[in-house]
């Protein structure tokens, strides 16, 4: 799966997911959603086709736009493998946007650490405040059932 967080300022764009397969009655990422067929070696074009999908956004639309995370967890006997985007959106794109997924809300980034959401989304969203936001680096993290440990992924 892929999904991306934007920002806006101190603000975040979360979306309350309800009635979903996979996430239901939590709060997820502003955008998201399963790879297609002609997708799966390419994450960046499945989480754009979701952004124009859900919140009629183009990747024009954002500036910072860069995959940060990748996250691996096993849960019912599946290996669910999510992509991590983040971007920021101007003024004028901030204050347009709806969803057809469910609710949308601003949050300041100090109130997000009290939200229900999926279970690695929050040790993303958790690292990216403590240290991802403050670089440029893409990191890989492994659930293990207690927490999500994070090591940055080096291009070599």
């Amino acid at each position: 799966m892929t999904a991306i967080y934007l920002l806006h300022k101190s603000k975040i764009l979360l979306l309350y997911r309800q009635g979903g397969k996979v996430v239901n009655n939590v709060w997820v990422a502003s955008a998201g959603g399963h790879f297609e067929e002609n997708e799966l070696n390419d994450p960046k074009r499945c989480v754009i086709r979701e952004l124009e999908e859900e919140l009629g956004l183009t990747e024009k639309d954002l500036t910072n736009f860069k995959m940060r995370y990748m996250a691996l967890r096993r849960t019912n006997d599946e290996i669910r493998q999510n992509y991590y985007f983040f971007a920021e959106v101007s003024d004028g794109e901030m204050r347009n946007l709806a969803s057809n997924e469910g609710t949308l809300k601003w949050f300041d980034l100090s109130e997000i650490h009290t939200l229900p959401m999926p279970y690695t989304a929050k040790y993303v969203l958790e690292h990216f405040l403590s240290i991802g936001m403050h670089n440029s680096q893409l990191y890989c993290g492994v659930a293990d059932g207690r927490q999500v440990t994070f090591m940055e992924l080096p291009d070599y």
